[in-house]
């Protein structure tokens, strides 16, 4: 199986002022010398407590964040290598789907005009191919076809996530950045987004790195495991390993302290 995902080395050291003195500059480095790879088909799950690095990762990935130093790949070729290619390729082979869907989507679009931004200027469909694609995402994400006329405030946060994970499929990205995509849902309603997940992922053949806090989520729909800490990532393994054997300490007082059924 492919990787469609390699990072090797990656560090991303934000500098900031502080202390007394105007022009002093402390450094935070977010992200410490990380490698790790996404095959093609799997959902690799990223965990860690809030300031680990998890986000500042995934920003990195679809190109929100420059790295410090370390490489990434996408689909075997550099990130330097897609920027040359501009960005119809880049966001044809990755898209981020963000934890506050209702705020990720334009208020002032309806949903329809959302999706035509990807699907006119990545996928370059002419007028009539664009509506009936629309149609078809709206299917796949199991929302009705009249909520292309509504605006994202009239949406619930499932709904909402449904549409903003339409917009990713509408780049026909193969591969999803998914950042805490549940955690802003009821528990109900996380399950039913997590099913579409997986029922989505088989259809089209996605990959995913799924970023998130709760370990009962990622138990649940990730093939593998990484955990980071402190901008380091600690431990990575296959999920039913990890979960019933972790070896790193860290890894150990996480799953000791998340509640389990």
């Amino acid at each position: 199986m492919s990787n469609v995902i390699e990072v090797d080395a990656l560090v991303k050291t934000f500098g900031r002022s502080s202390g007394w003195f105007a022009g002093r500059k402390t450094q935070v480095d977010a992200v410490k010398g990380i490698s790790l790879y996404l095959e093609k088909g799997e959902t690799l799950a990223i965990v860690g407590e809030s300031g680990s690095g998890k986000s500042t990762l995934a920003r990195m990935l679809v190109g929100l964040e420059r790295p410090t130093s370390g490489t990434i790949k996408l689909m075997g070729e550099t990130m330097a290598a897609h920027a040359k290619r501009g960005d119809q390729a880049f966001g044809q082979m990755i898209q981020y789907v963000f934890q506050d869907p209702v705020a990720s989507l334009n208020p002032r679009k309806t949903i329809a005009d959302t999706l035509d931004v990807p699907l006119r200027y990545l996928c370059a469909y002419p007028t009539a191919r664009r509506k009936a694609r629309m149609l078809e995402l709206m299917e796949a994400v199991q929302m009705p076809a009249g909520a292309l006329r509504g605006y994202p405030h009239e949406f619930s946060g499932g709904q909402a996530q449904r549409l903003a994970i339409a917009r990713a499929l509408a780049a026909e990205a193969r591969i999803l950045v998914l950042d805490e995509p549940v955690s802003a849902l009821d528990v109900s309603v996380q399950a039913q987004v997590l099913l579409l997940l997986d029922q989505l992922k088989r259809e089209f053949g996605l990959s995913y790195l799924f970023i998130s806090h709760d370990l009962a989520v990622v138990e649940s729909i990730a093939d593998r495991v990484a955990v980071m800490y402190r901008g380091d990532l600690v431990e990575c393994a296959d999920n039913a390993p990890l979960f019933n054997a972790p070896q790193h300490d860290y890894t150990q007082r996480l799953l000791a302290s998340a509640p389990r059924v």
